[in-house]
């Protein structure tokens, strides 16, 4: 079948899939709101540079309780039911933090943000997986991408909130009056995996003359689970042991990520002697590729399958670390973080995918566990960097996580589609990826 021939599908399937858009699009603004002004939250609670550190270190500790706990919760309710009533309380919170002036209060509020958010981007990835599995191709890039617009107006409202001197509460308080309602409104359309969700949709197209007929994750080694008592692609329990490479992959993937993020601005204008004006611009451009690539991804993903794209995504991003390490001025500097937002973009949704794919019988578990190392990736990231940089260089620092985000290529093979596919048997025996 042509690419280009529309598919019909329930038009609950398109209402379900545009809703968790809204509320990845609403994530990633609030989280840009938090994270870009935590120099004005500093100031207004007198958090000290010596405790900072520990507030900030505790928000993903606690996330990745949330996202252990989200395991078992939806055990017994829906994903959707918790992504619907969680998201709410992040805003609120998010409101309080902005609202407060005791340490308490900062430490109380930022410590449910951190649960919170954990529950938050578990049940997100849950519902986008089983989503992407109904779709029968490849849509988890699309979500990201509304995730990345979301931090793009989030941190361009902090910016704006700096730059006018705008109060914590003058800015939480509006952006939270319009996105509580907004998500709760997309929640009635929030789509949860279906009993049958396991089979593609009539007249979507699963096949590929160049996809492997027996892909299956390396570290699997074939079908050993089995002597886990569960099978690669098909058991009712995760089997830790082949969903380590991809938790490894997400860790890595994050550690880039936050290297970014928190050593970008510092490292333009310490080290290639930018302007500070100038220092600010990798991080936004950064953002912008990243919600570029993921724009697009998806269609290459359709068109050559998960293991292709994730493979060209690891080098280019392997490639602007390289260039970020031996950049002689800012604007190569600027070159190098501009690859990154292209090469890593594509990495953690095709990491969630993937382990959907792996445990479909068990989607939901796999993904909360994963999601942990989410967090593991950003907790290690920052202090990695920092401390290679004080005791050697930020330049030689660079080379790490470049290192680390390249053992993606060793694990490639753990994005591929397996043979029993979404664990019913019913595909061709060469078909492909739809991660």
């Amino acid at each position: 079948m042509d690419d280009a021939l529309p598919v019909n599908r329930p038009s609950a399937l398109r209402h379900g899939r545009t809703a968790l858009a809204v509320s990845f699009f609403a994530q990633g603004a609030l989280f840009a709101m938090l994270v870009t002004r935590i120099p004005a939250i500093q100031d207004r609670y007198g958090i000290s540079d010596g405790l900072l550190p520990v507030f900030l270190a505790a928000v993903p500790i606690l996330a990745g309780v949330g996202s252990v706990g989200t395991e078992q919760l939806v055990k017994r309710v829906r994903p959707s039911v918790v992504l619907r009533w969680v998201q709410p309380v992040v805003g609120l919170v998010l409101a309080g933090l902005g609202a407060g002036d005791r340490m308490w209060t900062a430490a109380v509020t930022l410590a449910l943000f951190g649960v919170c958010v954990g529950g938050l981007d578990a049940s997100m990835n849950m519902l986008g997986v089983s989503l992407q599995r109904e779709y029968g191709q490849s849509i988890m890039l699309g979500f990201h991408a509304s995730y990345s617009l979301g931090g793009i107006v989030g941190a361009s409202l902090a910016w704006a909130g700096a730059h006018w001197h705008v109060s914590l509460l003058s800015l939480y308080g509006p952006a939270v009056l319009v996105l509580i309602p907004l998500t709760l409104t997309a929640s009635r359309w929030y789509r949860d995996a279906q009993p049958q969700d396991v089979a593609h949709p009539a007249g979507a197209d699963v096949r590929a003359p160049d996809a492997p007929a027996a892909d299956v994750p390396a570290s699997g080694e074939g079908t050993s689970a089995d002597a886990d008592g569960a099978g690669a692609s098909g058991g009712r329990q995760v089997v830790m042991r082949l969903l380590m490479p991809l938790c490894l992959v997400m860790a890595f993937a994050y550690i880039g990520d936050s290297t970014v993020s928190n050593w970008s601005a510092k490292y333009l204008q310490d080290t290639l002697h930018s302007s500070e004006q100038l220092s600010t611009v990798p991080y936004a451009v950064y953002m912008v590729t990243t919600l570029i690539g993921r724009s697009v991804g998806d269609f290459g993903v359709r068109r050559f399958g998960a293991v292709p794209v994730v493979r060209l995504g690891t080098v280019v991003a392997m490639a602007g670390f390289a260039v970020v390490a031996v950049a002689p001025g800012a604007w190569v500097g600027m070159l190098g973080f501009t690859l990154l937002g292209l090469g890593l973009c594509v990495i953690v949704p095709q990491t969630f995918a993937a382990a959907g794919r792996l445990f479909p019988e068990a989607s939901d578990s796999a993904i909360a566990r994963l999601n942990i190392f989410n967090y593991v990736g950003f907790l290690v990231g920052s202090p990695l960097v920092g401390a290679l940089g004080d005791a050697w260089s930020y330049r030689g620092a660079m080379v790490v996580p470049m290192v680390l985000v390249g053992a993606t290529l060793v694990y490639a093979r753990s994005f591929a589609a397996g043979p029993a596919g979404y664990g019913v048997g019913h595909e061709r025996p060469r078909t492909v990826d739809v991660g």
